[in-house]
């Protein structure tokens, strides 16, 4: 859509998008005066429309009226839709270090935290063993065996390094569950811990828990866990929503020394039977349904379908299951049971190394089956200063981010929240309507996570109308690209609050790229790498371009990430992520998958996976997991393809299907009936979210020299091709 520059816009324009004259003519009024005195420089003339005359209110098709004319003609590198007030920016958890050691970090070059937040970053990069004691320090980590160091280097010395980018926090004994639950000037016993509500009772007040019962409900578990004698580091998983139960199931299994295993309550039986086999889980938490309105889904008959070990049962509603266990599974009620009179109220956390594992997350790698991530004591810690340097979340604020502790953000949620003293939201139902609109205004949230398709759901049905989000200091969003028309909407709902754009991995155990609080915020972009990170991309010969030049291709990382992970349970992690890297100054570059580009303004893009990974509705797989499936639907297919093609516009990626048929008769067939086939057959069978957006008929599949499908020609044609005629 073209737009006016805004000097070009009449009273008739705001009239037309469905504003009554008389307020069609007042805000043309209020616009011609901010043109008069900022109409120079189109940032300042924006900063003071989205500030001054914008309100959540007003038809969108205004406010991208306002922002596409004060930006037209300057490019397709979109310009920040927002700016940092220098007197919030010395509040922010960043500001206030640097206000108090800033000259301390970077000499006398240091003026302000805005001026200086890339000098800050880069500090943060070459000087880790001073940044990381600062930023744990600040947080209140607590070790019961302080580090014989931050950082410990290793020499380049092969491909069975187990340490390529360094060893971090060498000798260190903590307990990450232990460290949320702990008192300390950022966490007092009566303060607010979780806040949470359930469907269908959005017009009663909120549920609240403090730390002190937070702390009695996790010590409760953890020796309701005891009674099972299981061995001290034993797998145990977790199947269900993320519900205040399941939270503090999470901290009592890590709390007393075992390891979670995180699965998707969205999950087919298939895919919950390879999670357990691979992380060898010796029991399993899940619920008997899933209340979804007036629905409830099974969740524990697919448990059971995937021959899992033993189960502790929860009621998705009231206080008693709703379905026949098996003789060796065992309600809620009854597990607590065992020690809920017990004289032992109180749990001595399981202190361990640094290294020891304590969560199992997966992500889709292009061989079928699912990488097996172990998050260590240090996983925790790089969510929770991403969180406390990236969203600036702090006592005090209240944090919502729709997810599953089956995929990492859950297990990052509880980190980022609890260890830098912050509530967390939780919302026991559907995140796309406006009951869960409504529970982020009655739980006055301040930092609302979100993924691009939850956007797009509450722009199309417009849930948030009539409600305030006034209390919402920024937005954070992740898992897949995101589209700036659906982020401009997003912001205008809490009055042009930014989104701070965040992306990473579950081996990365955070983000590797982010926004920040101290810099201007383009949409669906990303201004700096995370702290700690230095983000490279490799150009046409495999070989890093110039860190400050302008270009897109293969995104690698600097090995030396704190919380990264250096090993996987079921592939070698070194070919995974190093094997066949370029080395730079002295160090094997770190794998990623993504493609990026780093515009002429300095800013980051993602364009999507530069391997067979794709990314659908925020969830990563592998082509390889779609075509097993697809190609058994129907015996004339001969292969197919799965391709994730980014839509015009930005946004997720969306799942396209190249066919080919044994016998060239069939290729005259209905491509919207085998749409629907795959439809059905991937949501029962890998995963009930997937959707196939169209299916293209093909003679062949382009192929290389040694035989293996050339997926990227095959999304470089559909992308070409979704350009001409919409899929």
């Amino acid at each position: 859509m073209a737009f006016e520059t805004l000097d070009k816009i009449t009273v008739e324009d705001i009239s037309a998008v469905g504003i009554p004259v008389d307020e069609a003519g007042r805000l043309h009024g209020e616009l011609s005066e901010i043109l008069r005195d900022h109409g120079h420089s189109p940032p300042e003339a924006w900063r003071v429309i989205s500030k001054r005359l914008l309100r959540p209110d007003l038809p969108f098709p205004l406010h991208q009226m306002l922002y596409h004319g004060c930006y037209r003609g300057l490019g397709s590198d979109t310009p920040p839709a927002w700016f940092p007030d220098p007197e919030d920016a010395i509040l922010t958890n960043v500001g206030r270090l640097l206000e108090r050691q800033g000259k301390e970090f970077l000499g006398s070059k240091y003026k302000d935290p805005i001026s200086n937040f890339s000098d800050f970053q880069e500090f943060s990069v070459s000087n880790p063993e001073v940044y990381w004691k600062t930023v744990l320090d600040e947080m209140g980590v607590s070790f019961s065996v302080h580090p014989s160091c931050i950082l410990r280097v290793h020499e380049l010395n092969g491909s069975h390094e187990s340490y390529p980018g360094g060893q971090w926090l060498a000798g260190a004994f903590l307990n990450s569950a232990q460290n949320c639950l702990s008192l300390n000037d950022k966490r007092g016993l009566d303060d607010v811990m979780v806040i949470w509500r359930d469907e269908g009772y959005d017009d009663l007040p909120v549920h609240r828990m403090t730390l002190k019962e937070l702390r009695a409900e996790v010590c409760l578990v953890a020796n309701a866990l005891e009674t099972m004698d299981l061995a001290k580091g034993s797998a145990v998983a977790i199947d269900m929503p993320m519900t205040v139960i399941a939270v503090v199931i999470y901290l009592a299994i890590v709390l007393a020394g075992y390891v979670v295993v995180s699965i998707a309550d969205s999950f087919a039986p298939r895919e919950i039977s390879t999670r357990l086999n691979i992380s060898n889980a010796k029991a399993i938490f899940t619920q008997d349904f899933i209340a979804r309105g007036d629905k409830s889904i099974p969740l524990y008959s697919r448990v059971v379908e995937a021959h899992a070990p033993p189960a502790i049962v929860v009621p998705g509603k009231g206080s008693t299951i709703a379905v026949e266990l098996r003789d060796h599974d065992v309600s809620w009620h009854s597990f607590l049971g065992r020690v809920k009179n017990s004289i032992y109220s109180d749990y001595t956390a399981v202190d361990q190394p640094i290294e020891t594992f304590t969560n199992i997350l997966f992500s889709s790698g292009t061989t079928g089956e699912p990488k097996a991530i172990p998050w260590t004591h240090a996983s925790p810690l790089k969510a929770a200063s991403d969180a406390w340097c990236h969203m600036d979340i702090r006592k005090g604020d209240v944090v919502a981010w729709p997810t599953n502790l089956g995929w990492m953000m859950g297990p990052w949620l509880v980190y980022a929240t609890l260890l830098n003293g912050a509530s967390m939201a939780l919302y026991n139902g559907s995140p796309l309507g406006y009951g869960f609109a409504k529970f982020v205004q009655d739980a006055k949230v301040t930092m609302l996570g979100v993924v691009p398709s939850i956007v797009r759901a509450w722009k199309s049905t417009n849930c948030t109308a009539g409600l305030s989000w006034s209390t919402i200091r920024c937005f954070s969003s992740t898992g897949e690209a995101s589209s700036v028309d659906e982020y401009l909407w997003l912001m205008g709902r809490a009055n042009y609050k930014p989104v701070i754009e965040y992306c990473g991995g579950t081996e990365i155990g955070g983000g590797f790229v982010s926004g920040s609080l101290l810099q201007p915020q383009s949409l669906a972009a990303f201004s700096t790498p995370a702290m700690g990170c230095t983000l490279l991309i490799l150009g046409p010969d495999g070989n890093p371009l110039p860190q400050s030049m302008p270009g897109i291709g293969e995104l690698a990382l600097d090995p030396a990430i704190f919380g990264h992970s250096t090993t996987l349970l079921n592939a070698n992690h070194y070919d995974i992520y190093f094997r066949g890297m370029p080395v730079w100054n002295g160090k094997v570059l770190r794998r990623h998958g993504d493609e990026f580009e780093r515009t002429i303004r300095g800013y980051y893009r993602a364009h999507g996976r530069a391997d067979d990974t794709m990314n659908l509705g925020g969830i990563k797989v592998s082509s390889i997991e779609i075509e097993r499936i697809c190609n058994a639907v129907d015996n004339a297919i001969l292969e197919t393809a799965a391709i994730g093609v980014p839509p015009l516009g930005g946004g997720p990626e969306q799942l396209v299907i190249a066919v080919v048929f044994k016998d060239l008769i069939d290729s005259e067939r209905n491509s919207d009936r085998l749409r629907s086939v795959f439809n059905s057959a991937l949501q029962k069978k890998l995963n009930p979210l997937f959707k196939v957006s169209s299916v293209v008929i093909m003679s062949s599949l382009p192929r290389t020299a040694s035989n293996k499908v050339m997926r990227r020609v095959l999304r470089q044609q559909f992308a070409q091709l979704h350009r001409s005629v919409k899929l």
